[in-house]
Parts: structure tokens; C-alpha cells; sequence
């Protein structure tokens, strides 16, 4: 047997830790799903329990009754935990950034996983998961916290990185800002000055700021004047997502400068 590319993650997760990533996946890309015969996601690197698996298949099925969902671990023992949940549409396999599904998967959901390596590594393993996806596919690679109130993701395609996406509580802010320590490994150690994403996280917390008078109808009302005033400089996706705590943004406008 040919051993699992990658190395085993603390496995921390929670049940709901991923719900912002899932609705958004589910909310955005629900129609690619549904173009696809018998649609196949994957959860990689889904921890030392299967929830998160568990709840991609609820969410997914949302947006196709079809969707099925393998979740994937490096650690043997974490595979044999989770075998007792498996379903219909739903199983788990050995394995690691090789992706051993039996079809091209439609999406695959990398979260919390790329945080231990190294900032040089993650291009090198985008571009190996990137050429796993079925046609069409995704790949949504990020961060969030313990209980999933804040949330930084990176969504590609076969091409390459297309948008990042920041998404929150929001009553757990106290400022934009504060969605940096979620940044995911291809940015975190990038918001320094003089590199884009410093930049729109600055002008970020400007217009939140300017936007302090709107406090008293809520942090949604807020957020979604902030996020207006930030698309007058800014390449942002405009959809009614922003009412839900989230801002989508070009990955070329926060890619690193260098490197």
C-alpha cells in the first residue's frame, strides 16, 4: 500500500466548527453539483471525529439530494473511529493529499489542514488537490477558529486560486481586522505593510469605522455599509451573502507580492 502524502493534523474539530464554510460552498456552488453525475466531495483531513464530514453531507444534499461525501484522514486510527458513522453517501478512507477517492471529486474541503506546513509548501499542495477535481470542481482550503466564528478561505479551481473569502460572527468582532488570525497559511505570515492583503484589511477597518454610526441597527447593518464603502476601491463579489457576515474577494488582489 503506498503511503499517505502528508502529515497527520492535531485533529481538534467541533461539531458546526465548518457550518459558514459549508453554506457558502453549498450556496455558490450547489449548481456545479447538480450539473455533475453523481457528485462526490470530500472532507480531508476531517480530525479525531467525523462531524464535520457528517454535517459537508447534510449541507451538501441542500443543494443535491445526490452529493455523496468521502472523508479522508492520514491517521489509521481516526478512519477506524469514524467507521461506525458511515452511511449512505457517506464514507471514510486512509489517505491523504493523494486523494484517494474512486471518482474525481466535484469539491474538496481542506480546512484547518495546510496551518502546521510551511508558507513555501502550499502552492505546490494546491496544485496536487487541484488536480484531483473532477471538471468544474472546487477546492476550498482555509482556516477558522475552535467554534467556527471566524473563517478565512481560499476557493480554486484547476486554474489556480479565484477568490478569499472572510466570514464571521459578527458579534464577535470588535473590528475586521480581527479575521487576521484566521488568514490561511498561503496569507497569514503576508499581513505585513506593503503587501496587499495588510492593505485591505487597513481599509477594511476604515470603512468599519465610518460605518460606526450604523452600530445602532445592528452589527449586520453595519457590516453591510462597511462592505459597500470597501467595493468603491475593492474587487468584491456583490451578492446578498454580505447580510450574512461575509465578504468575497479576487484572489488577485490579495495575492502576495512576492514569493
Amino acid at each position: 500500500m503506498t503511503r499517505p502524502v502528508g502529515t497527520a493534523t492535531r485533529g481538534t474539530t467541533n461539531p458546526n466548527r465548518l457550518r459558514r464554510m459549508d453554506r457558502w460552498i453549498a450556496a455558490t456552488h450547489g449548481a456545479a453539483l447538480r450539473r455533475g453525475e453523481r457528485p462526490v466531495a470530500v472532507d480531508l483531513g476531517y480530525g479525531a471525529a467525523p462531524w464535520t464530514a457528517v454535517e459537508l453531507l447534510q449541507r451538501l444534499r441542500t443543494a443535491d439530494p445526490r452529493c455523496e461525501v468521502v472523508g479522508i484522514e492520514i491517521d489509521p486510527v481516526r478512519v477506524a473511529a469514524a467507521k461506525p458513522y458511515e452511511r449512505e453517501g457517506l464514507t471514510f478512507r486512509h489517505g491523504g493529499f493523494e486523494v484517494p477517492s474512486d471518482r474525481p471529486p466535484a469539491l474538496i474541503r481542506a480546512a484547518n489542514v495546510l496551518r502546521q506546513y510551511d508558507e513555501g509548501e502550499v502552492a505546490a499542495v494546491w496544485t496536487r488537490l487541484c488536480a484531483r477535481l473532477a471538471p468544474g470542481g472546487l477546492l476550498v482550503e482555509g482556516t477558522c477558529d475552535e467554534i467556527g466564528r471566524r473563517h478565512v478561505w481560499v476557493a480554486l479551481g484547476p486554474e489556480g486560486p479565484r477568490t478569499v473569502t472572510f466570514a464571521a460572527r459578527l458579534a464577535s468582532l470588535e473590528r475586521p481586522s480581527d479575521l487576521a488570525e484566521r488568514l490561511p497559511k498561503a496569507l497569514i505570515h503576508r499581513n505585513v505593510p506593503g503587501e496587499p492583503v495588510h492593505a485591505f484589511l487597513r481599509d477594511f477597518d476604515r470603512a468599519w469605522a465610518a460605518a460606526a454610526p450604523y452600530a445602532s441597527l445592528g452589527a449586520r447593518q453595519r457590516w453591510v455599509r462597511t462592505v459597500a464603502e470597501l467595493a468603491a476601491d475593492w474587487p468584491l463579489s456583490k451578492d446578498r451573502r454580505w447580510r450574512q457576515g461575509e465578504v468575497t474577494v479576487n484572489w488577485t488582489a490579495l495575492a502576495p507580492g512576492s514569493g
